[in-house]
């Protein structure tokens, strides 16, 4: 998942800012960059949101990062 670590690293991020925008636990967004964990949907989609791409580039179905038009309100 080193889609994920350069997403996060472009905004600024840390592992621990990544915690607290989306509530899982540094130790195992780590585990998630690292590729030792897999992306349940509803982490996929959240991350998708928080790192402005879409679920398709964080799976690896697309090289193009920009994120898909959204729903209002919708996450």
């Amino acid at each position: 998942m080193s889609r994920l670590r350069e997403l996060r690293k472009k905004k600024g991020y840390t592992q621990v800012k990544m915690q607290m925008l989306t509530g899982i636990d540094q130790s195992a967004y780590s585990k998630l960059e690292i590729g030792k964990r897999n992306l349940s949907f509803e982490q996929c989609k959240m991350l998708a949101v928080v790192l402005g791409t879409s679920m398709d580039y964080l799976a690896g179905l697309t090289d193009d990062p920009r994120p898909y038009p959204r729903t209002q309100g919708k996450l």
